[in-house]
């Protein structure tokens, strides 16, 4: 079977490489106690973009450090949705340096039914703020922002509480089952749906395609700190160029790998993998998938690099249509 990484029946045990912070638990319980003193209010504003069957709004609401994030709303009209009776969500999250995508790709949902809320990640393409200092773009080295200041600094930190409690405000609306929520995305996406995930336990089903974010430094012991991960890289070169504070950087990036989240998971997980991946390697995928507890399936694709895979968007329809 084609592999860039390791053999199959190695990655499906393999547990990980980068080291996990001896208070991680504590660190995020902290986090979600800063979140628990947001109001979790929201604005809306009808969009340039409309179809028969569906209401498409912008939507804004306030995240950790006093960014406004945006995301866009699309809600079924009747009879799709049964005017009064509650129906399902889905949560979209978008690629590295992305955006939440066009209105189209939230279309399939709503004509099922859905609640769809697609997020525009701080400080990468779309309209979301990130406050770090600027209010415009900052698009490139979101993994590494914050490192030299501390762990509570770390700018995916505030972007995964931006997952949680975008999460939260949608199974808050009156026309959504919050016990029927889902949540899913590719890459940057995928890593996002297991964070979401874990740090709200309530999502139902998630749906991550070839997690980012899982496993620094497997990637780097890979010699891929390239694409996605060349900030890994250049923080190295600029700033530790002979290592001497490796552990140290490796560990404080632990606060923010997914592979040591994913134990809070209660959702049922459909991951989907491709063996030839160069930019996420399979073993760092599958770093996060073997320590979720809850029912989960993985789908191999051998042949398949990061790239786009229709037979897991399909998958994840169907997947997430049974919510």
């Amino acid at each position: 079977m084609p592999a860039v990484d390791m053999p199959l029946d190695e990655l499906r045990n393999y547990r990980g490489t980068n080291p996990k912070p001896n208070d991680f638990d504590a660190y995020w319980d902290e986090a979600l106690d800063e979140l628990d003193g947001l109001t979790g209010e929201f604005d809306l504003a009808p969009a340039d973009f409309s179809v028969p069957f569906a209401e498409c709004l912008h939507m804004s609401f306030t995240g950790v450090e006093g960014a406004r994030i945006h995301a866009k709303l699309v809600r079924p009209r009747a009879p799709a949705a049964e005017p009064g009776s509650p129906h399902p969500a889905v949560i979209l999250f978008h690629g590295y340096s992305g955006d939440s995508g066009p209105w189209q790709a939230t279309l399939a949902y709503a004509a099922m039914g859905f609640t769809v809320a697609a997020m525009d990640c701080r400080g990468q393409g779309g309209l979301s703020q990130d406050p770090g200092g600027v209010l415009g773009n900052t698009l490139h080295g979101h993994i590494i922002r914050g490192l030299v200041e501390g762990p509570r600094k770390l700018l995916y930190r505030r972007i995964f509480l931006d997952t949680a409690l975008l999460a939260r405000i949608v199974m808050s609306m009156e026309d959504v089952d919050e016990t029927r929520v889902g949540a899913a995305g590719p890459s940057q996406g995928g890593g996002l749906t297991l964070a979401c995930a874990a740090l709200e336990p309530r999502i139902r089903r998630a749906a991550p395609l070839y997690p980012f974010l899982c496993d620094y430094r497997r990637v780097w012991d890979l010699d891929l700190g390239q694409y996605a991960y060349q900030e890994l890289k250049q923080h190295f070169r600029r700033f530790d160029p002979t290592h001497a504070r490796a552990e140290e950087i490796f560990t404080t990036l632990g606060y923010i790998d997914v592979q040591h989240l994913v134990s809070r998971i209660r959702a049922e997980v459909l991951m989907g993998t491709g063996l030839m991946d160069e930019i996420c390697p399979a073993s760092t995928q599958f770093a996060a998938y073997n320590k979720i507890e809850s029912p989960k399936e993985m789908v191999v694709y051998p042949d398949y690099g990061h790239e786009r895979i229709d037979d897991f968007t399909d998958r994840t329809l169907r997947f997430l249509a049974a919510l």
